[in-house]
């Protein structure tokens, strides 16, 4: 009789599975796929917390999905002041990012805002250095801002050693798995013609709204042109001045819309967009951004 009973009762649980698994509604499937497509982090950096692991849970407070972590100063060094570089650093960060359910969205290598890409000798040790980190920790995306110096708009002679100096570095990338995302001062159709020059997989356009914003351009219009594989992360916000949502230069649900079309989906990275009246008030600025930019792009 027990036998019995207890067949009965396995029967009936896995029926009970089966049409469990049966019955969830499409409705439930399309809210978790909404939920997913976007997802929103901060940049330590820009909380004030650059490579520190407090930038963590502040993040976690801020209502954060994850973060971007900065691979540290740069200056007259060989490479990156990478603490990340030590396994047991590294190691704290994962675990503590995982008991507050965040994710790595990418590794900044931010020092390249005001170091020269294109004339650093040692850049490749620098770019290696990114990529090894960012492997142990199973990051998949590494930030490289080509900066003030390396700005094609007003240097243009660069452009042939920053395109030779991209392709070596799509290659260190595709032995790595990882892509690197590119920030330059072009327009979308130079961006784009700039990566077909490069012609690696790896090297794709890390987009910043506030580029299109600050030159006039018509940000739906960029990332059309750029279109759904080139733009691999968004920076997400625009000069400092006014959070997001008081922002007259930009039409975030515009935005959503254009890259719903495109079947765009990732990371949107809040980066500025500060109140002037209170621009270090950091929980204030960031929670403002990313509660916004979740109520476009995460509504059910």
């Amino acid at each position: 009789m027990d036998n019995q009973h207890q067949n009965r009762r396995t029967f009936i649980g896995q029926v009970a599975l089966l049409t469990g698994a049966l019955m969830i509604p499409d409705q439930l499937l399309v809210a978790a796929e909404k939920k997913s497509r976007y997802k929103v982090a901060v940049i330590d950096l820009m909380i004030l917390k650059r490579q520190k692991i407090s930038a963590l849970p502040l993040a976690r407070e801020i209502g954060a999905d994850g973060v971007e972590i900065d691979m540290g100063g740069l200056g007259d060094r060989e490479t990156f002041d990478n603490k990340l570089a030590d396994p047991k650093i590294r190691q704290e960060y994962l675990d503590k990012a995982k008991e507050l359910n965040l994710e790595i969205c990418a590794l900044a290598m931010t020092g390249f805002y005001a170091q020269s890409f294109a004339k650093r000798p040692t850049y490749q040790k620098m770019i290696q250095d990114c990529l090894d980190t960012a492997k142990a920790m199973n990051v998949k995306v590494v930030f490289l801002p080509l900066g003030v110096q390396g700005d094609l708009v007003k240097n243009p002679e660069l452009r042939e050693p920053i395109v030779e100096r991209l392709k070596v570095a799509g290659k260190m990338a595709s032995k790595a798995g990882i892509v690197i995302g590119i920030e330059s001062a072009l327009d979308a159709k130079g961006e784009l013609q700039l990566l077909k020059d490069v012609g690696s997989k790896q090297v794709k356009s890390y987009f910043n709204f506030s580029n299109a914003i600050k030159n006039g351009r018509d940000l739906q219009e960029e990332l059309k042109i750029l279109g759904k594989k080139n733009i691999i992360q968004i920076h997400a916000t625009n000069e400092d001045g006014v959070w997001l949502k008081n922002d007259s230069k930009i039409d975030l649900n515009k935005v959503k819309a254009t890259l719903d079309a495109m079947g765009w989906r990732g990371w949107l990275v809040v980066e500025r967009s500060r109140d002037a009246t209170q621009p270090t008030n950091v929980k204030y600025n960031f929670s403002a951004n990313t509660s916004y930019l979740k109520s476009v792009f995460q509504a059910k």
